[in-house]
């Protein structure tokens, strides 16, 4: 069966993004990026794989679902598959113009079981915290890039679940110059 992972830039205190939806201040540069291009390079949006000379290396995931305000970052520039070389979802209660090659769905926990019973890689959890929270069930690993930043307050690694026990151990811990560090949970 495959697998949801979680894959996303963390504050150390937990933050994904400031309140306004900010993702500045995570580091886009440093000894870590080349284990992102590298090894997560099927997570990196096909617009910027293609201005680095990269290709996806189609290893890791071959499916992403991101909630509509991770998806409207890119698509309110007029980039409307942002993942041009995975199937993409996008969870979202309101009603959308459609969009080739993106599948809009207003249950994402039943999207997602049903890919899970498909063969294929890694569905690629792109965010936000709020999608992240209600997937939580779901997750069966956290790819945590924790950045040596604190932003004090904006959108939590799992939005506003509310109590949701889910227990998950360490597998790996990867530490690079930058202050950057790569940890992976598995569910327990």
């Amino acid at each position: 069966m495959r697998e949801l992972i979680y894959y996303v830039a963390v504050s150390v205190d937990g933050f994904i993004a400031t309140p306004d939806g900010g993702f500045d201040a995570f580091l886009v540069e440093g000894d870590h990026m080349q284990v992102l291009l590298d090894e997560y390079g099927d997570a990196v949006p096909a617009h910027i794989l293609q201005a680095v000379g990269k290709q996806p290396p189609r290893t890791r995931f071959d499916t992403v679902i991101q909630g509509w305000n991770s998806y409207d970052i890119a698509y309110s520039v007029g980039i409307e598959r942002p993942y041009a070389h995975l199937r993409e979802y996008v969870a979202t209660r309101g009603d959308r113009t459609p969009v080739e090659g993106v599948t809009f769905t207003a249950d994402p926990l039943a999207t997602v079981r049903e890919l899970k019973r498909q063969d294929g890689l890694g569905i690629y959890l792109c965010g936000g915290g709020e999608l992240a929270g209600a997937l939580l069930p779901e997750i069966d690993r956290l790819v945590l890039k924790r950045n040596p930043v604190a932003f004090g307050a904006g959108i939590p690694l799992f939005g506003s679940v509310g109590l949701a026990i889910a227990r998950f151990r360490l597998v790996d811990v990867r530490r690079f110059e930058s202050g950057v560090v790569i940890e992976e949970y598995q569910r327990a």
